[in-house]
C-alpha cells in the first residue's frame, strides 16, 4: 500500500507540473466563460444599438388575383413580420428589375389564390417564404370558399383559427430533455480515454525506453505500478473536468437570465442528481477498464514510435462501441436488442447503459448486474494489465506475441 501511495502521489504530481496539461485545463476554463458570458455581452451592445432599429428589408407583392385585396394584405403582412411588406400592381419585368436592383429582397406575383411566382436573387438554402406563402394563400382560399357557400367572413376566420388544446403526461423519460447531457457525457468519455489512455501508454513506454524501468519494477510491486499510474491519471481527468464544467456551471449561473430563452443549454446544467451519480459511477469505470488496457498495451512496444500501432485494436474497440451508442441516439430508439446487449458487456456498457438509463426506463436489476459486471472486469483486467505490463517492460528489442503473453500471464 505504501508503495502504492508513492507511485500514486508521484504520477499525479507529473500530470500537474506539466505546462501543456495546464495550458489546455486554463485554454478551456476560459473559452467556457467566454461562452457562458456570451449572451450578457451581446445584450449589452444590443442595447446600446437599441436607439437605431435594424432596416427590415422589403419585400413585393403584386396581387393579380381580383380577389379581396384588403384580406390578402392583412394575412401577407401577419404572415411576414420580418418584412417590410409592399403591395403593388407593378408589371413582371418592373418586379425583376427592382431585385435586381437591391430595392426589394424578394416579390410574390399571385396569379390566383392557388398559383403564384416567387422571385429572389439568390435563393437561400434556409428560404422558407414560400412554405409561409403557401400557408397564407391556402388560408385566403378556405376563407373565400366558405364565404361563397354562405358563411360570414367572421365564421369562416373562426373555423380555420380553433385552437386545438392537449396535455403530455410522461410516464418515462423525456428523450429531448436528457439527450443533450448525455451527448456530453458519451462524448467527454470519448474525449478522456483517447488523450489520457494514450498518455498512459505513453508514460509507459517512455519508462521503459530510458531503461528506467528495470529499477522500478525491481522496487516495486506491478500492480502497485500499475493501479498508481491508472488512478493518477483519472485523478487528473477528473479534475480537469470538474475545473472545466464546474466553471460551466457557476458562470452560467451568474449569467441564468440571459440563458432562459435557451432550452438545450438549460436542460444540460439540470440533470437530476440519481443521473448525475449514475455518470460518475459509469465514467470512472470506464476509465479505468481502458486505462488499464493502454498501460498493458504501452508495456509491449519496443519502441516509443510503436505506441500508436500497437494501442489501434484498443481504440478501434472503442470507437465502435461510441459508434453504436450514438447511432442508437440518433435514432432515438435506445433500447435495442444492440444496445441491451452492450450494456453488459463491460467495453461498451459505460456509454451503452448510461444512454439508457439517461433516455429510456431500465430495470435496476439491470443497472446492478451492469455496474457488477463492469468492476468485477475492471479488477480483473486491471490485475492482468499488470502481469502483462510485468513482462513487457522487461523486453526489449522484440514484439510480444499473443501466446507468450498469454504465458506470462499463466506463469505470473
Amino acid at each position: 500500500m505504501k508503495q502504492f501511495a508513492k507511485i500514486l502521489k508521484f504520477e499525479t504530481k507529473n500530470y500537474f507540473a506539466n505546462k501543456v496539461f495546464l495550458g489546455v485545463t486554463l485554454f478551456l476554463v476560459a473559452t467556457i466563460m467566454v461562452v457562458m458570458f456570451f449572451p450578457r455581452i451581446t445584450q449589452s451592445f444590443q442595447r446600446d444599438d437599441a436607439e437605431q432599429p435594424a432596416e427590415l428589408p422589403t419585400m413585393l407583392v403584386v396581387n393579380d388575383t381580383q380577389q379581396d385585396n384588403a384580406l390578402i394584405e392583412e394575412s401577407f403582412t401577419a404572415a411576414f413580420e420580418d418584412y417590410q411588406v409592399i403591395f403593388s400592381n407593378d408589371r413582371v419585368e418592373e418586379v425583376k428589375a427592382k431585385i435586381m436592383s437591391e430595392q426589394v429582397e424578394c416579390a410574390f406575383v399571385l396569379e390566383s389564390l392557388t398559383s403564384y411566382t416567387y422571385y429572389v436573387n439568390n435563393l437561400s438554402m434556409y428560404d422558407s417564404n414560400s412554405l409561409a406563402a403557401d400557408a397564407v394563400l391556402q388560408n385566403i382560399y378556405q376563407i373565400s370558399s366558405m364565404i361563397g357557400g354562405g358563411m360570414t367572413p367572421e365564421q369562416a376566420q373562426g373555423i380555420l383559427s380553433v385552437q386545438i388544446q392537449h396535455s403530455t403526461e410522461n410516464l418515462g423519460k423525456d428523450q429531448i430533455q436528457n439527450f443533450f447531457y448525455t451527448y456530453i457525457m458519451i462524448f467527454a468519455l470519448y474525449m478522456v480515454i483517447l488523450l489520457y489512455g494514450q498518455m498512459v501508454a505513453t508514460n509507459v513506454a517512455t519508462e521503459k525506453s530510458s531503461r528506467a524501468m528495470e529499477l522500478l519494477i525491481t522496487s516495486a510491486k506491478p500492480v502497485s505500478m500499475m493501479f498508481g499510474k491508472v488512478i493518477s491519471s483519472c485523478i487528473a481527468g477528473l479534475i480537469q473536468l470538474v475545473a472545466i464544467f464546474g466553471s460551466a456551471l457557476v458562470c452560467f449561473n451568474l449569467n441564468k437570465d440571459y440563458w432562459a430563452d435557451n432550452p438545450m443549454i438549460s436542460s444540460i446544467f439540470d440533470m437530476p442528481v440519481d443521473l448525475f451519480v449514475y455518470m460518475l459511477i459509469f465514467f470512472i469505470l470506464g476509465f479505468f477498464i481502458y486505462a488499464f488496457m493502454y498501460g498493458a498495451i504501452g508495456s509491449t512496444a519496443s519502441k516509443l514510435e510503436d505506441i500508436n500501432t500497437s494501442v489501434m485494436p484498443i481504440t478501434m474497440l472503442f470507437v465502435i462501441a461510441f459508434c453504436v451508442v450514438m447511432f442508437s441516439m440518433a435514432s432515438g430508439n435506445v433500447d435495442t436488442v444492440l444496445m441491451k446487449v452492450c450494456s453488459f458487456i463491460p467495453f461498451t456498457s459505460p456509454m451503452a447503459m448510461f444512454t439508457r438509463l439517461a433516455m429510456s426506463t431500465v430495470p435496476i436489476y439491470e443497472v446492478v448486474i451492469s455496474i457488477a459486471i463492469l468492476i468485477g472486469s475492471v479488477i480483473g483486467v486491471g490485475v492482468i494489465s499488470a502481469k502483462i505490463y510485468r513482462v513487457g517492460v522487461l523486453l526489449y528489442g522484440t514484439t510480444l506475441k499473443l501466446s507468450s503473453i498469454l504465458k506470462a500471464i499463466k506463469r505470473a
